[in-house]
């Protein structure tokens, strides 16, 4: 199978660039970063991709038993990177793929200098001191919400997550992108994320680190970044000013800055 076509890979930017990959979350595609790629292919050269199953990925290669956890993710972004022969890169990984990043990187950690976790959660799930933002119920609910009726789940949800109620055209955007997303597959990348736990992956990271968290988060709450940060040796946390699950939309200036200032930083 052509990777390239697999993920719809794009390569754009600074040819001679250090390398940044960035992958998006869930319900997403690489359209998503479209406000932060001006700034950044600047001074970087980047790769884009969608997952299987998002955006002009190749519908036909996904299957159950591979996409049925994080790590089938984790394989493509390796497999990507085999393919262009990357490596070190920089992976900027957005909610979801923040651990997808996590767990290649703890793979195949030669192959990634740098880690940018933009508004990660190893866990939703509440779980004795740790507060995920979700209990058992709410989950529950929410998958079953969107089982039964995934058009009206986006519509519903997608403004939530988003936040930003005087910015009525973020919700609007994402509500669109995940009404793009085939219902059989987004549902299955929901059970997916929801309910996977990463909090044990995270120690084993050795890559210079940056958590990156929204100072308003409905998905991702104040507490989850210090709680990766504070379990990732060595990693720094940058609360964005900014509302909201994705900042590369909401707040791409800050986001744009946040991650050259640490790349740069840690050259």
């Amino acid at each position: 199978m052509d990777i390239r076509n697999r993920n719809h890979v794009v390569v754009t930017g600074r040819a001679d660039g250090p390398v940044l990959m960035l992958a998006h979350g869930f319900g997403c595609d690489q359209n998503m970063w479209r406000l932060v790629v001006p700034a950044l292919a600047e001074r970087f050269r980047l790769v884009l991709f969608d997952h299987v199953g998002a955006g002009r990925s190749d519908l036909a290669a996904w299957n159950a038993e591979r996409y049925g956890s994080l790590d089938g993710y984790a394989d493509d972004v390796l497999e990507i990177c085999r393919e262009l022969g990357l490596g070190p890169v920089t992976f900027v990984g957005h909610s979801v793929s923040s651990m997808i990043g996590v767990l290649a990187a703890n793979r195949e950690p030669e192959r990634f200098e740098r880690l940018v976790l933009l508004t990660p959660s190893p866990c939703y799930l509440d779980d004795g001191e740790y507060r995920g933002g979700f209990s058992a119920e709410d989950i529950d609910e929410l998958l079953e919400s969107l089982d039964s009726n995934y058009l009206g789940w986006s519509g519903a949800m997608a403004p939530v997550i988003m936040g930003n109620p005087d910015r009525p055209e973020l919700g609007e955007e994402l509500t669109n992108s995940f009404c793009r997303t085939d219902p059989a597959i987004a549902r299955a990348f929901a059970h997916t994320t929801f309910r996977s736990d990463n909090r044990a992956d995270l120690p084993r990271v050795s890559a210079p680190t940056l958590v990156a968290e929204c100072a308003d988060d409905a998905i991702a709450p104040t507490g989850v970044g210090a709680f990766v940060q504070a379990r990732i040796k060595g990693s720094r946390l940058v609360t964005l000013d900014a509302t909201g699950h994705c900042p590369q939309l909401s707040a791409p200036e800050a986001t744009a800055t946040a991650i050259t200032a640490f790349v740069e930083d840690t050259r």
